[in-house]
Order: structure tokens, then C-alpha cells, then sequence
């Protein structure tokens, strides 16, 4: 029921204090209400109104009310619960032994998943809501998404991501008695509708291809049974542990992390030049023209053989991409997606010197990749290239579908 608009006037001009906060008319309207509902709730588990002459001889009647102090957004606030002669009165809307008001649990996981910390909480809900919060509680609140966490990470997964990117994060975090700086292994699929989602989160002491092979296999063994590309930052050994998982798949090692390895051989001085012509490398129509264009770049810099080598050594897996127009060698020919998501994570991680177990690592960047997946949209191009891996690839195209 809309309430009129001439009332809500009266409301804030009889109001004595401020309309939000501890003190506030907010505060005291949904007090109002709360309690309103509990007398309705006790009202249904009767069977009569107050003062009913149909409550006579019925066998139950209200006796009295309880007070309890429930913590909210409007901050802590007492109410007054009815209680019934029998003791068989169960509200609904404020259960027993609940002392959290809806949306209460919710403003503390968004806290803690942009990356405040217990004690920037308890500030935060005390300064603008006049709630005292206990650490215990703030643990309590976050650990109770643990079984959803283990959820997300066992759930099952689709047929065929197109295209998958691989890369790790480093986090510290306390492991047999001492604080390590872990992996923190990340797989983001595009599916079908060309739609991003993060497949999980995996931990090791180091980023191994031994270990990518263990995170292949999860995910092949949650469901996925086939990859158009993978896009991986061109660690040693990555392309044939994929090859063994997924004997199908294009491995196409990021350009970025290329030019980054290149440009570690010589100061600082020379990278801007030495970027802009390791352009036409990567920037070339084909193939053969971006050989081409290295081959140059051996010429002109016969000081830096190495920066070539560094290329040429691992030739094969640039080159994937130059198969594909433009709109998929966006998509494909750099990580920047999970790069983009791992610099989101090392953000809401950076006000903790170290994580005390692995499981606290893992809860916080879960609540932190669901909220930068929010912003996450169909991928620019995506219809072009469905239309290029269907000519491409026919038959796993059909498979990946269902057909």
C-alpha cells in the first residue's frame, strides 16, 4: 500500500530529530512496523484480534511482551515481542534467538568484501549507526558463506567455454606455521552468450605448469569438455600440460606478458623506443609479415638478439591468433581480463599484511570476484566471432551446444 505523499510530509516536519541514524525517524517508523507485524503474526497464531470476545475460553491468550535488541542499518534497536500464555508463539518475521535484522549480515559481507577490514567494520557500523559489533560476530558473518563458497567451487560446469584465460595472483597467507606469498590460480571462461564468469580459485605454494595440470583436470572433471583457446601468460611447460587436458585447444601465449619478458633486458631508458618497434610484431595482418617484422627488428637491433630470441623461442604460440580478424584478436591476444579481475582482488587485499588460513584468502576474494562480476558484460564482438568458430569448427561448435 503506497502511503500519500502529504503524510510523509507530516512525518518529517513533526520529526524532532534527523530522519536517519541512530536517533532517526527511520529508525523509529521501522520500529513502528516491526513491532505492528509481530502483533499481527500473534494475531494469525491466535485466531483472534485483542480484546476479541472470541479469545474467551480458547485456551491460549497473549501474555505480555519480551524486549529484544535486534542490530540493523537503522542501527540497534529495541523492540517489543508478544509472547502467548502457552509458549507456542514461533514468529516469522524476527525468529527466536535472532538478534540481526534482515540485511544486517549483507551490509557486513559488502564491507568485508571491498576489503575492510574487522576492525574498519566495527568503525564504520558504530560511527553510522551507533551498533556495536563484536570481532566474533564479523567472523561469524563471513564464515557463514563457506558452504557457498565450497559450492561455487564444486558447481558444475559447462560444455565448452570458446575461449578461457589462465594466470595467477600472489596473496599472503599463512601456510605450516609461516606467512607465504601463494599462487592463487585463476580461471575465467567466456560461454556460449559470451558471457565472462570466473570457473575457481585454486592455491599452491608456486605457479607450476604441474600444478595448471591439476587445475585443468578440476575443470574438466566438473564438466568442461572442450576449449577454442586458452589464453595463458607463457609460463614454462603451460602449453603442454593444456595439450595433455585439452589435446584440441589453441594455446595462445599473451602478448603483453611478451613485451613485458622483452623489455626486462634493458633499461628503462630504451623501452619506449624498443616497445613501439616491437609493434609491428604483433600488430602485423599475417602471420608471415609479423616474421617479417621481427626479422627487422633483428636487424636494427643487432644488441639485442636476446629480445628476439625471446620471441622466436616461443613462436608458435604468438602466432595462433593471426588466424582470426580483428574482432577475436581483441578478445584473444592478451590476459587483460584476468589481469583486470587480479588487480580488483589485490585492491581489496592490500589492507592485510597476510591471511591467517587459506580458506580466509579464498572467502574474501570470492566476495570480491562476485562483486566485480556485477559490472561484467557480453563481450564486444562476440557475435563475429561465434560466427568464426562455427565456420572453423563445425562439429565441436554442435557438440558445445548440445546438438
Amino acid at each position: 500500500m503506497a502511503i500519500r505523499k502529504e503524510r510523509i510530509d507530516e512525518l518529517i516536519a513533526t520529526s524532532e530529530g534527523s530522519l536517519i541514524g541512530p536517533n532517526g525517524l527511520v529508525k523509529e517508523l521501522t520500529k513502528a512496523l516491526v513491532e505492528r507485524m509481530l502483533s499481527g503474526e500473534m494475531n494469525h497464531h491466535l485466531g483472534y484480534e485483542k480484546h476479541d470476545v472470541e479469545g474467551y475460553g480458547s485456551g491460549n491468550s497473549r501474555n505480555g511482551k519480551s524486549k529484544k535488541t535486534l542490530k540493523g542499518e537503522a542501527g540497534a534497536m529495541q523492540i517489543e515481542v508478544p509472547r502467548d500464555r502457552n509458549g507456542t508463539f514461533e514468529p516469522k518475521l524476527i525468529e527466536k534467538h535472532q538478534t540481526r535484522f534482515e540485511g544486517f549480515d549483507d551490509k557486513i559481507l559488502s564491507m568485508y568484501a571491498r576489503g575492510m577490514t574487522v576492525r574498519d567494520i566495527q568503525g564504520h557500523l558504530q560511527e553510522m549507526y551507533g551498533v556495536d559489533v563484536s570481532p566474533s560476530l564479523i567472523s561469524d558473518v563471513t564464515n557463514s558463506i563457506q558452504e557457498e563458497v565450497k559450492a561455487w567451487q564444486d558447481r558444475p560446469l559447462e560444455a565448452l567455454y570458446p575461449i578461457v584465460y589462465l594466470d595467477a595472483l600472489r596473496v599472503k597467507m599463512r601456510h605450516d606455521g609461516k606467512v607465504d606469498n601463494r599462487a592463487v590460480h585463476t580461471a575465467i571462461g567466456i560461454n556460449m552468450e559470451g558471457q565472462k564468469s570466473v570457473l575457481g580459485l585454486w592455491v599452491s605454494g608456486t605457479e607450476g605448469s604441474k600444478y595448471w595440470m591439476s587445475v585443468l583436470m578440476n575443470l574438466k572433471n566438473r564438466g568442461m569438455k572442450d576449449a577454442f583457446i586458452l589464453c595463458t601468460d607463457g609460463l614454462k611447460g603451460f602449453p603442454e600440460a593444456i595439450e595433455v587436458v585439452f589435446p584440441e585447444a589453441l594455446v595462445q601465449t599473451c602478448i603483453v606478458h611478451r613485451l613485458r619478458a622483452s623489455l626486462g633486458f634493458t633499461n628503462w631508458k630504451e623501452r619506449k623506443v624498443l616497445a613501439a618497434d616491437l609493434k609491428p610484431i604483433y600488430r602485423a595482418a599475417t602471420a608471415e609479415m609479423a616474421e617479417l617484422a621481427l626479422q627487422a627488428f633483428r636487424v636494427k637491433y643487432p644488441k639485442h638478439q636476446v629480445i628476439a630470441d625471446v620471441w622466436e623461442r616461443n613462436w608458435e604460440r604468438v602466432i595462433p591468433f593471426f588466424e582470426f580478424p580483428e574482432e577475436i584478436r581483441k578478445i584473444i591476444y592478451t590476459t587483460n581480463a584476468v589481469e583486470s579481475l587480479h588487480r580488483t582482488l589485490r585492491k581489496v587485499t592490500k589492507n592485510r599484511h597476510s591471511f591467517p588460513t587459506q580458506e580466509a584468502a579464498i572467502k574474501l576474494l570470492y566476495l570480491a570476484l562476485q562483486n566485480a562480476s556485477k559490472k561484467w558484460h557480453t563481450v564486444q564482438g562476440w557475435r563475429e566471432a561465434l560466427r568464426q568458430f562455427t565456420i572453423r569448427w563445425p562439429e565441436r561448435m554442435e557438440q558445445g551446444r548440445g546438438v
